[in-house]
């Protein structure tokens, strides 16, 4: 038989299998047992006991950003004007001078404003003495308004368009030019003047028979031709603003 320690010791362990039954039947509620009895079991018990941690909320949506406006295409520049080639201008082309629709054409040359009629005037009998020197005080123009290359002094520009060494040449075509009638461009507007060869504002093939032989005195027969291509003048011209200023000598388109 065991001896009384021995009894002593069983005894003891009695009482704590006894215990331990006795907690697990109760359901315990220990913390430290229940996770120690998990382990033991397994991982059920554990499971069963420990609450899931709740799920995370979801992050809001974020607001939809809007799609920033698109701005509307810019239309198409118009054509500006300003730079096409204005029949007002005061050295425009015969073309031009057409196109413009504000042309008055004048044969009687009586019907002249008093200054343009002045100015037409001296030009001619400056002109019909031989001495180009004579045209110096009545030009009031500038190399531009004249296109033709003038740089400096324009009567010695006028000059060197001559046939001979003189200038006279281009004095005669200055007569010839200033016995026709005037083409009245760009009525009541700054730029206003008289032109001459009327030719500047009509059409050739708007020409009478009469209106031909008189342009004829001005130019040949094969300048005709070739001018009726584009039916237009495009010779010589003089421009005398309605104040009695020669403005303008110019030449070709």
């Amino acid at each position: 038989m065991p001896n009384a320690s021995t009894q002593a010791r069983i005894a003891k362990a009695l009482i704590a299998s006894v215990a331990l039954s006795s907690t697990l039947l109760i359901g315990g509620t220990s913390p430290g047992w229940s996770l120690s009895i998990s382990h033991i079991d397994g991982t059920r018990m554990a499971q069963a006991e420990t609450p899931a941690a709740p799920a995370a909320p979801a992050a809001p949506a974020s607001p939809s950003v809007p799609a920033a406006p698109v701005a509307p295409s810019a239309p198409a520049p118009s054509p500006d004007a300003s730079s096409a080639p204005s029949p007002t201008d005061p050295v425009a082309t015969p073309a031009q001078v057409q196109s413009s629709g504000k042309v008055e054409i004048i044969r009687d040359l009586s019907k002249l404003p008093a200054p343009v009629a002045r100015m037409r005037n001296l030009i001619n009998e400056a002109a019909a003495t031989g001495d180009i020197e004579r045209l110096r005080p009545l030009a009031a123009f500038d190399p531009a308004q004249m296109q033709v290359g003038a740089e400096g002094d324009a009567i010695e520009a006028i000059k060197s368009l001559s046939g001979d060494p003189d200038g006279q040449e281009i004095m005669a075509i200055l007569m010839d030019l200033l016995q026709t009638g005037a083409a009245h461009i760009n009525v009541g507007k700054p730029d206003e003047m008289y032109v001459w060869p009327y030719f500047v504002g009509k059409p050739l093939n708007k020409l009478t028979g009469p209106e031909r032989v008189e342009l004829l005195r001005i130019i040949t027969a094969g300048d005709l031709m070739s001018m009726e291509e584009g039916n237009n003048y495009n010779f010589y011209r003089i421009g005398i603003t309605p104040t009695g200023q020669w403005k303008v000598f110019a030449g070709g388109d």
